[in-house]
């Protein structure tokens, strides 16, 4: 029986995940549930899974929630009731599928407490795998990939010998503008990019995705996760999102991870590594598919791409800068501040403001993340804020 604690499961991965354990019941006790102020949707959660400890960041909501909820579920807020999510005694794994800058420190603190984690937070690796993947490897924690793209590599590299990797090839569906040039994206509203054509994703991933930033950031983590130098790790477009990714080794063989673009599939592989389950979700028909194809990416029109893998070649502090920045102008472009193309000029300019700080302690990265975010603010303040 796994107790596990699912960290953010109101949202799009989380309310997956809890479905995969809902297939399984017999393999899961579900011990910890946190979300940041989806109230009303954790407390259906808790009445399905009941669990012995649910967290709502938010205090309000929790003050909500404790007022109408009387079971046997301890409701706890804020930071604290996070780590204690992250911390049960009880929990085995850990799945971290908090959005943005959030997952860090109870991430870290998971690993801390021997928590197996099942990742899908990528910006932890982004931020600071280096502190990350040390305090794995110091504690004997492993660190299994929940996104679709990470959790293929995962599987490809299963039995074979690390050091006869040539290259990483993290593929992209392009997103909702694949093919568009600048003129053409000066227009385009915050529906128009939350239509993406293959996955079903929150808004913030959803918008990533078109921007092509979250493939920077899927570099970044990869990086980490497999311990792999930068010029071996390659973006390319596979519009179908058929193919999950591909390990190219040095005799020239290489492995695909295939299925339908259905994240039920890596989030339940990363619960059942090594063994794999039975499940009852949509299969792969090869004859429904006249062809699978492939692109390289446009980096002119999607900067952040190129900003993003830059950054992580750059090193220190500025993956976390990159990061915050992005967190920063993709909402400010979801409330309508900014235009889908500002988003990477806010990065850029963020970017070009820092000091990198070439071996951060996770204070200095903490402030890094507080110095962008207040940054990218001022920019959007100062320089679009007047064209509204």
């Amino acid at each position: 029986m796994q107790h596990v604690a699912i960290l953010g499961s109101t949202g799009s991965i989380g309310t997956q995940a809890l479905a995969v354990i809902a297939a399984n019941r017999e393999k899961f006790s579900v011990t910890a549930l946190a979300a940041y102020q989806n109230d009303q949707l954790l407390e259906e959660q808790i009445r399905l899974f009941k669990p012995e400890l649910a967290v709502l960041v938010d205090g309000e909501a929790a003050g909500r929630l404790v007022r109408r909820y009387h079971g046997a579920t301890r409701i706890l807020s804020g930071e604290d009731g996070l780590m204690a999510a992250a911390t049960h005694e009880k929990v085995g794994t850990v799945l971290t599928a908090l959005v943005g800058f959030s997952g860090l420190k109870p991430t870290l603190a998971a690993i801390e407490a021997g928590k197996a984690i099942a990742l899908a937070n990528k910006e932890t690796l982004v931020a600071a795998g280096e502190l990350v993947m040390s305090l794995a490897q110091k504690k004997g924690v492993p660190i299994l990939p929940v996104d679709s793209e990470h959790s293929a590599i995962f599987q490809c590299l299963q039995g074979e010998d690390r050091k006869t990797v040539r290259r990483l090839i993290i593929t992209a569906s392009g997103g909702p503008f694949r093919g568009m040039k600048q003129q053409q994206l000066k227009a385009v509203t915050v529906s128009d990019c939350l239509k993406h054509p293959n996955w079903s994703m929150g808004r913030k991933i959803t918008v990533d995705s078109a921007t092509l930033a979250n493939k920077g950031l899927e570099v970044m983590e990869a990086h980490w996760l497999y311990n792999i130098p930068y010029e071996q790790i390659e973006v390319i477009v596979h519009p179908q999102s058929i193919i999950h990714s591909m390990v190219e080794f040095c005799d020239g063989s290489v492995m695909a991870q295939m299925g339908m673009p259905d994240m039920r599939l890596p989030i339940q592989y990363a619960f059942s590594y090594p063994e794999r389950w039975p499940a009852g979700y949509p299969k792969l028909d090869f004859t429904a598919f006249n062809k699978l194809t492939f692109e390289k990416p446009d980096t002119d029109t999607f900067e952040a791409l190129r900003g993003a893998v830059a950054a992580g070649r750059a090193g220190g502090s500025m993956p976390c800068v990159f990061n915050a920045a992005n967190e920063i102008a993709v909402y400010a472009f979801l409330n309508n501040q900014i235009g889908f193309l500002d988003i990477a000029d806010v990065i850029k300019q963020t970017i070009n403001g820092h000091q990198r700080l070439t071996e951060p302690c996770l204070e200095d990265l903490l402030k890094a993340d507080s110095w962008a975010r207040q940054y990218a603010t001022q920019i959007i303040s100062n320089d679009y804020n007047h064209r509204k």
